[in-house]
């Protein structure tokens, strides 16, 4: 099976639009949270979302803008965009939103957005952390957001463990004595330098995960959050990957 792993789009249909545009053929897509956010088209991402993926998450700042956690938790700017969020969604993409876990159980991988540990806040940017999560998940393989980063963890039977970037193009192959904690990086604000759309491939057949960045229209989103009177420096950063 070709599985795709998608996360925080943060309402950035462009970019959205564009990593589906480039996929090879695959067999199912995930989501691993923050669908809406930042960005100014959530209507639009959910819907996209909505109808391409067999399974989907909810992350904190879909939480926040729909009203479930408190917004004093996020910096001004993400508070400002959680709000106008919040004030765009139409009701039955709000409803679906609402029903989405942040972790997710399947046979043969956990789906958190944070982490296994705290699946909606704790960010995974270090071994240590990554050590920790391993007695929360059963599975061989977990995937994660939130970070906006292309990251593998892995841990060896012998204890040792490994936690670096994901390299865009790069080929992991997947072994049988390691258990993994992946993240496929943002699609709608990388914050790796690269502003280009992140996604990965799983192909569970060959025992692979090639991560993979799609170029999109960057100033067309600035032009559109502009529009919408989003905060400018959420629309700037876009260019830098950050």
């Amino acid at each position: 099976m070709r599985i795709v792993l998608i996360s925080d789009i943060h309402s950035n249909a462009v970019a959205l639009d564009a990593v589906l545009e480039a996929l090879p053929p695959y067999d199912e897509l995930w989501c691993l949270g923050d669908t809406i956010g930042y960005g100014p088209e959530p209507n639009r991402c959910l819907r996209l979302v909505r109808e391409r993926a067999t399974h989907a998450l909810t992350g904190n700042h879909d939480l926040a803008s729909l009203g479930l956690i408190s917004l004093a938790d996020f910096n001004p700017l993400a508070r400002i965009a959680n709000e106008w969020n919040h004030r765009q969604l139409e009701p039955e993409l709000r409803a679906y939103l609402e029903a989405l876990p942040a972790r997710l159980d399947l046979p043969n991988a956990t789906l958190a957005h944070g982490t296994p540990r705290d699946p909606v806040w704790e960010y995974l940017l270090d071994p240590a952390t990554g050590r920790a999560n391993l007695a929360h998940f059963s599975t061989p393989i977990c995937w994660v957001g939130h970070s906006h980063l292309a990251t593998i963890f892995l841990a060896r039977e012998d204890g040792s463990l490994e936690f670096r970037l994901a390299r865009a193009g790069e080929t992991l192959q997947l072994s049988a004595d390691a258990r993994y904690i992946l993240n496929p990086g943002s699609v709608g604000q990388p914050r790796d330098g690269d502003p280009r759309a992140a996604y990965a491939l799983w192909d569970t057949e060959q025992g692979t995960v090639r991560f993979q960045r799609v170029a999109y229209d960057v100033q067309a989103t600035q032009r559109l959050m502009r529009a919408a009177g989003l905060p400018a420096p959420l629309a700037e950063r876009l260019a830098f990957g950050r």
